[in-house]
Formats: C-alpha cells, structure tokens, sequence
C-alpha cells in the first residue's frame, strides 16, 4: 500500500471543519446551554464548513492559481 488513505487536501478539509465545529460548540457551552445543544451545535457548524473548506481550498489537479487565470491576456484598464 503506497497511498495514503486520505490526500493532503482532504485530511486539512476536514481537519479545519474539526475545528470550527469545536470552537462552536464550546463557544455554545460557555453561552450556558446544555450538552445536548452544545453538540448538535457543533456538529452543524462542522458540517457546514467541510464544503465551506473544500472551495476554499485550492484542488490538486488544477493547474494554475485562481489569481493567475487570465494572466497575460491584455487584463489591463487604460
């Protein structure tokens, strides 16, 4: 077995939805809800951010940045 079962790209999707979903729900715990809604509030907030990440970080199999897309083709005001 040479691969990885995850890419690196997917492994940082859902490691940054990880994230936001425990900050929201501690967040919510600390507002003074219970347990139960502190965690549905966290999950949804993770659930939420994994297509969130996922365009918003860049895809392995493009070639060229979104920023230097239409480089060089006469893109200038004047």
């Amino acid at each position: 077995m040479d691969h990885s079962l995850l890419s690196l790209r997917a492994a940082l999707v859902l490691l940054l939805a990880a994230l936001a979903g425990a900050v929201a729900g501690v967040l919510t715990a600390f507002a003074g809800e219970g347990t139960a809604r502190s965690l549905l509030c966290g999950l949804a907030a993770a659930g939420l951010a994994v297509p969130f990440f996922n365009r918003l970080v860049a895809a392995d199999s493009e070639g060229q940045s979104p920023s230097r897309k239409g480089a060089g083709r006469g893109n200038r005001r004047g």
